[in-house]
């Protein structure tokens, strides 16, 4: 073992350290006006988001769970049409392969414009979530939080089979203003007002 060490520094004997050279203190500067400027625009981008779906943390549900809400004022009979998958689908939003930010965006814009079409029955797919990552049924947990805090939404339940049962959701939005209005004046016409 020595006579490693001996070869070594033989080998050595003509190296000469670096000369080391004087540390520079890097001066902490002042933003600049166009940084000021990105960071400005950037905050103002953040809070002029017109998207109102939660971005914080969801309790996670089970896979195999069933999803139902109703709003106050929904009648049974509607709940259990909905249930059995009565009404007729009259669109379908795919989340599946999504990430959460991308189903909220997707979510929050796709309803909306639902909503203003006046249609009134769509089939959210967002997969079971066995495999999703942080934990199972990721997507599923938020749509049952997000569908919640829409307006527009008057009740939702899981889907049955055929329409992807506990990987789809059934969708009852409320009527556009411009049908409420349609309707009003078609039922006035009938009390002969």
């Amino acid at each position: 073992m020595n006579n490693e060490l001996d070869l070594f520094m033989q080998e050595m004997a003509d190296v000469k350290p670096l000369v080391q050279q004087p540390q520079i203190e890097k001066v902490k500067s002042e933003p600049s006006l166009a940084q000021l400027a990105r960071r400005a625009a950037a905050q103002n981008d953040l809070a002029f988001d017109p998207n109102t779906l939660s971005n914080e943390f969801v309790e996670p549900i089970d896979p195999y769970d069933v999803l139902v809400y109703k709003k106050e004022g929904v009648q049974e009979g509607v709940c259990k049409k909905l249930r059995l998958g009565k009404y007729p689908i009259e669109t379908r939003l795919n989340l599946n392969h999504l990430t959460v930010q991308e189903a909220r965006t997707e979510t929050f814009n796709y309803l909306k414009n639902c909503y203003q079409r006046n249609i009134r029955l769509i089939n959210i797919v967002h997969g079971i979530g066995l495999n999703s990552k942080p934990y199972p049924a990721i997507l599923k947990s938020h749509i049952n939080k997000w569908l919640r805090e829409l307006d527009i939404v008057l009740a939702f339940h899981t889907a049955i089979k055929v329409h992807g049962g506990y990987g789809a959701t059934y969708v009852l939005l409320k009527k556009s203003e411009e049908k409420r209005i349609e309707n009003r004046e078609r039922f006035a016409k009938r009390l002969g007002k």
